[in-house]
């Protein structure tokens, strides 16, 4: 990893960026570029991580991250809290509200407690406890860790997701894939490390989505998300343009390749690294991705396990079928984001919506992997970034009321990849409003998931402004191991 080197007036510009392992790369020449640069065109490893790979052995090799942004309600979902109805109407007792934070949204307004909208009904044979707006969902639940005691810091959407995503809730830093990237390298020569969908919205979505959410921060850009768009054109300006034949544009590459090779000698900088890989990945990826984004391959029986949603190209259906072929081809981090989950009114018409967009092809997902045997060594992830607060916002005996943010107890599911099936961790208070026992903070999230992949969070670090930066902060935080099987 680059040491800092203090500037003088004595020392060219281009040697304080060299660092030993630049040196070493550029000092093998055009001979040894030309050939790495044939072998990634024309056959040849993977490339590995520069974080020096597994610290101990694996149990996942991927991972599909569900995101739903907006803030699930974990009251309506996953989290029964049947002794609710009593207290409807009523003021949340201050001794259960410890003077937390609110909203400006409900913060002058009467606390009064709205019990859960949905029905709760056992399901599998574990008998785990699932509202009636995931029938899909419940169908799987033997496969499902239900993780109902996860609590954040942050109490808005973009600080509470980037948080999630990136272990701090100020942008700037690397996101999840990013780190897993780095750490560990990728398993297909023809498609990057990280790949993110976002789902095709048939509605305006008034909730924004950030690129810095998928971003690398302050780790080399080559390894930030590469966003899948829906359409002719998946990766804009990978196509070859009119009149250019696919020769003329492999001698473009090898000619930018190598001069990009000569400018790495004097410079040093890792960008021009990064530059020389992301073209030779884009033009690997002209033939790779089309072929991975065409879904006419796919039997019928496909789109009727994943719903009739999953024939629109970009919705959260059919991206849950580019998420299974993105595992078959050996990505390493899989990220969808599907938002409009924030429910501040309306919400039995809002929540149930959200939950028919990505009920039965997050199910499906699940189903497709162990059908195919992947879901043993795939770590799949669903939840958003917070939950839903107890208090109704507006009138409770009203269809226009809602639930607002609540970042003290909320609930995601694991399956997969090492995870326990079939049984829930954590418990809440009987309001849905403080963690009870066995509470898991959002970095203990994140050690977990590094752990299934083989990496010790402790160690996965990276040096920036004369620091040891790392996903889950400074603070003690741990993997959950008494989910991992």
């Amino acid at each position: 990893m680059a040491s800092n080197l203090y500037r003088t007036h004595s020392i060219p510009e281009s040697l304080l960026r060299v660092t030993r392992r630049n040196f070493l790369k550029s000092s093998a020449g055009f001979s040894l570029g030309a050939i790495a640069l044939n072998q990634l065109l024309h056959g040849g490893a993977s490339s590995p991580g520069e974080g020096r790979g597994h610290h101990f052995a694996a149990r996942a090799k991927r991972v599909i991250y569900l995101t739903q942004s907006g803030g699930p309600s974990q009251i309506e979902l996953f989290d029964h809290k049947p002794n609710l109805k009593k207290w409807e109407g009523t003021k949340i007792p201050d001794s259960v509200r410890q003077g937390q934070r609110l909203t400006l949204m409900t913060a002058g307004s009467e606390t009064l407690v709205m019990a859960a909208r949905a029905r709760f009904f056992p399901r599998g044979q574990c008998g785990m406890m699932l509202g009636e707006w995931l029938p899909h969902i419940g169908s799987v639940a033997d496969e499902l860790c239900l993780i109902k005691s996860l609590y954040t810091e942050q109490i808005n959407h973009a600080p509470a997701m980037t948080f999630m995503l990136t272990g701090h809730q100020l942008p700037g830093r690397p996101s999840m894939g990013a780190w897993a990237s780095y750490g560990l390298g990728s398993e297909n020569r023809d498609l990057p490390d990280y790949i993110v969908l976002v789902s095709k919205m048939e509605r305006p979505s008034d909730q924004p989505l950030y690129e810095y959410y998928w971003g690398s921060g302050f780790l080399p850009s080559k390894y930030q998300g590469v966003k899948l768009r829906s359409g002719k054109d998946p990766v804009l300006y990978l196509n070859d343009p009119p009149g250019l034949p696919r020769r003329l544009r492999q001698g473009m590459v090898q000619t930018l390749g190598r001069l990009n090779r000569e400018r790495l000698r004097g410079a040093g900088d890792p960008e021009i690294e990064t530059r020389i890989r992301q073209y030779e990945m884009a033009y690997r990826m002209q033939t790779s991705v089309p072929e991975l984004t065409d879904l006419s391959d796919e039997p019928e029986s496909t789109f009727e396990q994943y719903g009739a949603d999953s024939r629109r190209p970009g919705s959260y259906a059919a991206n849950c079928i580019l998420a299974r072929r993105l595992a078959e081809r050996g990505v390493r981090f899989i990220q969808l984001f599907h938002p409009d989950w924030d429910h501040h009114r309306k919400l039995t018409a809002w929540c149930p919506a959200r939950c028919r967009d990505t009920d039965q092809a997050s199910a499906a997902l699940i189903r497709d992997l162990k059908q195919r045997g992947l879901l043993d060594e795939t770590l799949v992830i669903w939840g958003g970034e917070f939950g839903r607060t107890t208090m109704a916002q507006g009138d409770l005996n009203s269809p226009e009321s809602g639930r607002d943010h609540h970042p003290r107890c909320f609930s995601m599911f694991l399956a997969g990849g090492g995870v326990r099936g079939g049984m829930s961790h954590g418990t809440t208070d009987e309001f849905s409003y403080n963690t009870a026992e066995n509470p898991v903070h959002v970095h203990d999230l994140q050690a977990t998931v590094l752990k299934q992949l083989g990496i010790d969070h402790r160690r996965l670090t990276y040096r920036h402004q004369g620091l040891d930066f790392r996903l889950t902060g400074v603070e003690e935080h741990h993997p959950i191991d008494s989910i991992l099987a």
